[in-house]
């Protein structure tokens, strides 16, 4: 493969229209640039892939769309050696996460996952499809079920302390906006295999290579349920309502832990995904004297602006067809040294 950076294209090439996600123009615009940038026939050109797409909206009566494709091409080492001298041509370079070596030492009992949240469902994944058939014990409910209580709270007032905005089925992300970008460097595929399982399980796949991926909450309850789903086609079990209230420990070894204060699951792996809001739980550990570690946070305010406002700031124009909603960062070194950013 050939990997081609940053081929611009003018809209209207954007597919974010109606008109053109009905069209094949998008794909003809893309394929033709990359038949003049590698300088070949159309005949050569066998696949393309977007790998990534952004919007350089610094000029705004010339505005771009960014790509970076991924091309299969007849005679690849011979059209690569003639273009070597170009910089925005390269060898594509795929990092693709692999699952750290198998340990050597058998599990009298099968793993359990504490908190359904997406560390712990990403982490119920990865192990059901290295056959460990994980259990994954949620102190809330299913996200339809948890959903309605949401709801409720919400319209009546009525409060559910084990299944709200922060604890349940997808944990506290699902019912925020749905981010999926990160600042963390992915060099070990990571990032990547994340959206891969959200496409798979029902996600748009544009967010494999849009600059700033975003899932709404409706479509988001639905990835998390195929997730679920396939946790345990592949022999996991995922149990709601089932809050752990202790831990068995035995010379310094974990070997049990305690549902709902009554229930006893013997265990010697347990790994906790319970998210920053289960303070019960962190002073059962705490009281368990399991070590625990400080780790550093970012606090915000959230600020918001009418979308024309920032359509206008970024592109000149209040709306566009062919171009998809703006957003905006703003960044900040302070002179101590640290950094804030919106």
């Amino acid at each position: 493969m050939i990997r081609i950076v940053q081929l611009k294209l003018s809209p209207p090439h954007n597919m974010e229209s109606k008109e053109f996600m009905e069209s094949n123009r998008f794909m003809e615009d893309l394929e033709n640039s990359v038949i003049k940038t590698l300088k070949i026939s159309k005949e050569q050109l066998l696949n393309t892939k977007i790998v990534k797409r952004s919007i350089d909206a610094r000029k705004k009566n010339d505005i771009k769309i960014i790509y970076t494709i991924d091309a299969e091409i007849v005679n690849e080492k011979k059209v690569f050696k003639a273009l070597h001298n170009n910089p925005n041509i390269l060898i594509a370079k795929d990092v693709v996460y692999k699952f750290p070596t198998h340990g050597s030492t058998s599990l009298n009992h099968r793993p359990i996952i504490i908190g359904a949240g997406p560390a712990g469902l990403y982490c119920g994944l990865i192990l059901a499809e290295n056959g460990y058939k994980p259990i994954l014990l949620e102190r809330g409910e299913d996200v339809d079920s948890r959903a309605k209580s949401v709801e409720d709270f919400w319209t009546n007032n009525k409060l559910d302390i084990n299944s709200n905005v922060q604890f349940g089925e997808g944990g506290a992300g699902t019912f925020s906006d749905g981010k999926l970008n990160t600042l963390v460097k992915d060099n070990f595929g990571r990032s990547k295999k994340v959206l891969e399982v959200f496409v798979e399980a029902g996600a748009p796949s544009e967010i494999l290579y849009i600059n700033k991926p975003h899932i709404g909450t409706d479509l988001l309850r639905e990835v998390v349920k195929n997730i679920r789903k396939k946790i345990i086609s592949l022999g996991g079990e995922v149990r709601f309502n089932s809050q752990v209230t202790d831990f068995k420990i035995k010379d310094k070894k974990l070997v049990g832990i305690i549902i709902n204060q009554k229930e006893e699951l013997p265990c010697e792996v347990a790994i906790l995904a319970i998210g920053h809001s289960a303070r019960d739980t962190f002073e059962t550990l705490y009281k368990r004297q399991i070590q625990m570690e400080a780790k550093s946070f970012a606090m915000g305010v959230r600020i918001e602006h009418p979308q024309v406002l920032i359509n206008k700031a970024q592109y000149g124009v209040e709306e566009s067809l062919y171009l998809p909603v703006a957003e905006y960062k703003l960044s900040h070194t302070s002179e101590n040294g640290r950094s804030v950013y919106s």
